[in-house]
């Protein structure tokens, strides 16, 4: 009898947790869902899609807006979107795979694989997979486009092409039916959601076609968390390959191999992001509770403004809401900042989502000067509340400070000068830890332009342009349109 009353007991005592949990999920689901209907309208998102899901549960799903205005078609649950370099991702589990089958080893030169010898024997593909083949080798993270030359490489150790391999080791086998290659104007299917930009007016975007181990794949959120739960169930690697993905590739890399990985308020996340002129799209993971988020997006706002290649997902305002309302229990905190209201929290988190939104503002701000005076207004509320900026102060940060620099002088409002010291000591901190960084070069070559100190943005151009072992990229192409007007 005994016995009895103590299983009632606990089946009572679990059938009151069980409904107390979907209680909060509902509570977490209707303030995410409109959070996330606040952002797609701020950042002028015609089509959203967004999927969250908790091992084999899905905790909310909902598709917002339309996947082609003209035809008032909304998006639904099979609409796909272009993924861009959440391509990495696949490709970068392709190519686990096929070392486990002992066809290849991260150890390799990548010039082994290339019909031309490119890179040197340094540079491994460990070192392409990983983002650390710039600079000094293996040292330090600059997401590259030079990830695309692993497409040859499992090309080559599968013995097929790049396309059929992912077809045959991971679509199939997972069963992604609405999983495919965007390879040119043949493959546009009618599900496909259409591009879109946004410049003051939402105006047609463009469809970028071609595929590699860096971009080219198309999806829809439940074949993407189809893909994320056989990551999490060691479907189509093994769990040493999984975790090794998982691990930063060094101490202070935001990077693994083919996915970014961090720690936010001692959470592990593993995350990827897309991003083309005219799409976004993002991928979420929290290993140890089988949380994955999903989202994609028919214009680029999803990912643009929070300079996601610098590999902070904290400055996501899409992720920094499903964090806060289903992972960090922070569901209480508004994800859009009262400014003009004091607040006594000085949590870790409410800092990161104030420097997130105070980022989002400063993109916004192109097309909006109530969104300059916002930033503004975040980051001098930041800065009195946690003044400790020299040791928070990261890449994110020094881009905010410095691009309000750029909107005054682009829109002609004169000079702006009020955040000069803070840019300086983040700038000072972030070239103690690599003098070569170009990312910090180029901010603080614009800075000192806008200044007038000429002959410091010379300095920091410079280093740019003869750092070696360095591919051309966006920065490099400033940097030289600098020196040459210069000159």
């Amino acid at each position: 009898m005994k016995n009895c009353c103590a299983i009632l007991i606990v089946l009572i005592l679990c059938t009151a947790c069980t409904s107390q949990g979907k209680k909060n999920d509902l509570k977490n689901n209707t303030r995410f869902a409109s959070e996330i209907k606040k952002l797609k309208d701020y950042f002028h998102i015609p089509g959203l899609a967004v999927l969250v899901q908790k091992g084999d549960s899905v905790l909310f799903e909902e598709y917002l807006g339309v996947a082609d205005i003209e035809k008032s078609q909304k998006v639904y649950s099979t609409t796909q979107f272009p993924i861009a370099s959440i391509t990495k991702v696949f490709a970068g589990v392709a190519l686990m795979k096929l070392v486990e089958e002992g066809k290849m080893s991260l150890d390799d030169p990548i010039d082994t694989y290339l019909n031309t010898p490119t890179f040197g024997d340094s540079i491994q593909v460990k070192h392409i997979l990983s983002h650390t083949s710039q600079g000094q080798v293996g040292q330090h993270f600059y997401y590259s486009y030079r990830f695309g030359a692993l497409t040859p490489v499992i090309a080559k150790a599968s013995n097929t092409s790049f396309e059929a391999s992912l077809q045959n080791e991971v679509f199939r086998p997972l069963g992604l039916t609405s999983t495919y290659f965007f390879n040119d104007s043949s493959s546009v299917k009618s599900t496909i959601a259409q591009p879109y930009n946004f410049d003051g007016t939402i105006v047609p975007g463009v469809m970028e076609f071609g595929t590699s181990a860096s971009a080219g794949i198309v999806s829809t959120t439940r074949d993407m968390v189809a893909f994320s739960r056989a990551l999490d169930n060691n479907t189509i690697i093994t769990s040493a390959s999984k975790n090794l993905m998982y691990t930063p590739f060094t101490p202070s890399s935001p990077y693994g191999l083919g996915i970014f990985t961090q720690e936010i308020i001692n959470e592990n996340i593993v995350w990827a992001y897309g991003q083309y002129d005219s799409y976004s799209s993002l991928l979420l993971k929290v290993p140890e509770e089988e949380l994955t988020l999903v989202v994609l997006a028919n214009n680029n706002l999803m990912s643009d403004p929070a300079r996601l290649i610098n590999g902070d997902i904290s400055s996501s305002l899409f992720a920094m809401s499903f964090l806060k309302n289903y992972v960090l229990e922070q569901e209480e905190l508004p994800l859009f900042e009262l400014v003009d209201t004091p607040s006594n929290d000085t949590s870790e988190f409410h800092r990161k989502k104030m420097l997130a939104e105070a980022l989002a503002a400063s993109f916004m701000a192109r097309f909006d000067n109530a969104e300059l005076e916002k930033s503004k207004q975040l980051l001098r509320k930041a800065f009195k509340q946690y003044p400790n900026y020299k040791d928070y102060g990261n890449l994110n940060l020094l881009h905010i400070l410095t691009f309000l620099k750029s909107v005054h002088f682009y829109k002609e409002l004169g000079p702006f000068a009020e955040f000069d010291a803070q840019i300086e000591a983040i700038a000072t901190k972030l070239l103690e830890e690599d003098p070569n960084n170009p990312y910090v070069n180029v901010y603080m070559g614009s800075y000192h332009d806008r200044k007038g100190a000429m002959e410091q943005a010379r300095v920091h151009y410079e280093t740019i342009v003869n750092a070696n072992n360095f591919s051309p990229f966006w920065y490099t192409a400033e940097a030289k349109n600098w020196l040459s007007s210069e000159n």
